[in-house]
Parts: C-alpha cells; sequence; structure tokens
C-alpha cells in the first residue's frame, strides 16, 4: 500500500557541474521535478511508500526517466505512457539545464518542456477514485504541474477533489514559474489557479507564494511573516497548515536558511534558523523541506518538530548536487540534535 502519491512532471536535469551551460561539453543527468522531488525524498529519506502519477513519451528519454524514478524507490505503476512520434512533434519528455552558481553569480535553470506527454494530460484520463482508494494516505501536487497547461490545472483540481473525497490528505505548493506563464495570462493566470488549487488544500507548502498582488512581486521581510501567514489564513479557512522556507542569499554558496508555519491549534511557530549554511546546489531544497514538513505530520509529530524535519532536510539536500535528496533520516535528527559536520568513522 502507497502512504503518499504526487502528481506531478518528472524531468531530466541536465548538470554542468561547477561549469556553465553555454561552455559545457560534458553533463551529468539525474531526474527531478517538484512534486516527484517530495515523493522521492519521502522515499529514501523517511522510508514512506510513495508513487507518481506522471506521463512520459515511450522512448528510450522516457525509459531513462523511469529508470532514474525506479533507483529512486518510487513506484512507477502510476505512469502513463505516450506513444512517442518519432521526432518530438506532439509529444515529448521534458528536460532541465540547471547550473548550480557560484558567489555573486545566481542559480540558473533553462527548461525545454513544452509539449510534453504530462501537459497534455486532460480531466478523466486517470481514475482517481481507483488510485486513492487503495489506501494513500497523503496526496501532494503543485503549481509547476498546474502550470504546464490549460489542461493541468483542470486535472489538479479534479485529483485533489476526489482525494478530499476519500479522506486523504492533501497538500500544495505554489511553486511559481513565470516560465511557464508566459503568454498564458502572466502572473495573474497563476494567482489565479494557485487560490482555486489551495483551497482544495489542507497543506499549503510555499505559502508566502500566496502573498502580494501576483507571486513573485512581494518580498515578505522577517518580522512581516507571521502576519503574512495569518492573512493567508483568511483566505484559506479550511487549511490545517500553511508553511514556508525563509531564506536570505548574501551569495549563491552561503544562505541563511529557516522556516515558519501556522496552523488554527498553534498559531505561529519558528523553525529552526541555520545562518550562513554553505550551499553546493539549492535546487530541490524546497521540495525537500516539503518532503520533512510530510514526514512530520505524518507520524505526528508536534508542528515545531515537522518543521525541523523539513529544514534539516532542506539543509541536507544543499550539500549534494542534483534536485533528489541523498540524505538520510539519521542524519536529518542529527542535524535537528545540534550535531555539527565533524567527521564520523
Amino acid at each position: 500500500m502507497t502512504d503518499v502519491v504526487a502528481l506531478g512532471e518528472v524531468m531530466l536535469r541536465f548538470d554542468p557541474g561547477e561549469g556553465r551551460i553555454r561552455t559545457a561539453r560534458s553533463f551529468q543527468v539525474w531526474e527531478g521535478g517538484g512534486e516527484y522531488n517530495v515523493v522521492r525524498g519521502l522515499r529514501r529519506c523517511f522510508g514512506l511508500r510513495t508513487a507518481i502519477v506522471t506521463a512520459l513519451a515511450d522512448n528510450a528519454v522516457g525509459r531513462l526517466v523511469e529508470d532514474l524514478i525506479l533507483q529512486g524507490g518510487v513506484d512507477t505503476s502510476l505512469i502513463r505512457w505516450v506513444p512517442g512520434d518519432g521526432i518530438g512533434r506532439t509529444t515529448r519528455n521534458g528536460i532541465n539545464f540547471v547550473e548550480r552558481g557560484y558567489g555573486i553569480r545566481g542559480a540558473l535553470g533553462v527548461s525545454d518542456r513544452a509539449h510534453t506527454a504530462i501537459s497534455h494530460i486532460r480531466k478523466g484520463d486517470i481514475d482517481w477514485d481507483t488510485v486513492f482508494s487503495t489506501g494513500p494516505r497523503w496526496f501532494h501536487t503543485g503549481g509547476i504541474f498546474a502550470g504546464l497547461s490549460d489542461t493541468t490545472l483542470d486535472v489538479a483540481d479534479e485529483a485533489m477533489a476526489a482525494a478530499r473525497r476519500h479522506g486523504v490528505t492533501v497538500s500544495y505548493d505554489p511553486n511559481y514559474r513565470p516560465s511557464l506563464w508566459a503568454g498564458r495570462g502572466g502572473a495573474d493566470a497563476a494567482r489565479e489557479a494557485d487560490l482555486r488549487l489551495a483551497r482544495h488544500a489542507d497543506v499549503v507548502v510555499g505559502a508566502l507564494g500566496l502573498t502580494g498582488p501576483h507571486p513573485g512581486t512581494h518580498h515578505v521581510a522577517a518580522d512581516e511573516v507571521p502576519d503574512a501567514l495569518a492573512e493567508i489564513a483568511s483566505r484559506l479557512p479550511t487549511a490545517h497548515v500553511l508553511a514556508t522556507t525563509l531564506r536570505a542569499v548574501p551569495s549563491a554558496g552561503v544562505n541563511d536558511w529557516t522556516s515558519a508555519a501556522w496552523s488554527p491549534r498553534t498559531g505561529f511557530v519558528s523553525g529552526p534558523r541555520m545562518p550562513g549554511l554553505h550551499v553546493l546546489d539549492r535546487i530541490g531544497s524546497g521540495d525537500a523541506f516539503a518532503a520533512g514538513l510530510i514526514h512530520g505530520l505524518l507520524t505526528g509529530t508536534s508542528l515545531e518538530r515537522a518543521l525541523a524535519y523539513g529544514t534539516a532536510h532542506g539543509a541536507l539536500v544543499m550539500t549534494t548536487p542534483g534536485d533528489v535528496s541523498m540524505a538520510t533520516l539519521t542524519e536529518v535528527e542529527a542535524l535537528i540534535a545540534g550535531n555539527s559536520a565533524h567527521v564520523r568513522r
């Protein structure tokens, strides 16, 4: 039986290591995707049984993505395989070139994901009642999937509504990507989509993405976070938990990292503070935070402890390359307990 199901796109990530995309002659290949990274972390670090609902073009590239997902321990039985047309004219698999950044040079992502197999998915393509009748406890999706096309928004809405009918806890991460909404209504359309979907969610991760008149336009200062989360809660009266990472970026290689959350029972809660955190690769750290938070909430810990799991897991994911978690639960719990980076033999 699966514990957590996610809905989202899984792409190939091409990583030039310490170099630049524009001058690279070789790349390390990983798998990644905002929603997928969450269930990958829950499986590999926290030991939960997880599955991904996605679609891939049935060719050698799609099978490479499948192989990487299998290595991550995530159930692939819910993948929809779409016949390829030979050149990707109508359906293809997404790829994402990502350089990590260094010092004053920030991380850079260049995605190539239009007309992918999952972007063509429509309402009714997935039998959600069957998916949720098998007993998963949690369902996760986000704004990246919702922003892939006009149809994926409807599919996310359909899936979240079905999960709630079956008593499954639902989480949503706004995860705004301007490139996905360019030419499709921009930030206004993204905000409308987020509010439509977040109303289905018990838990909203990345909740500060719902502040301001448009996504990505309003910076929330540290002392404004409690009021900002309370304001979001007033617009989402059925939400049980609103959570967010908080990051200051003195340089690409050094971040100040912490988190915060709100719930009707606890009010505002602060996560552990990790100033001056050295960063190898920040991509996927927010998804790792979501995984740790979900683990804590599923195991019945306090919201403060769940925030600690998320914050520590996100911090550890920033110490390794690629989107996905290479951390262990032992490492996460040691970091929560305040252990240092001394050598272990």
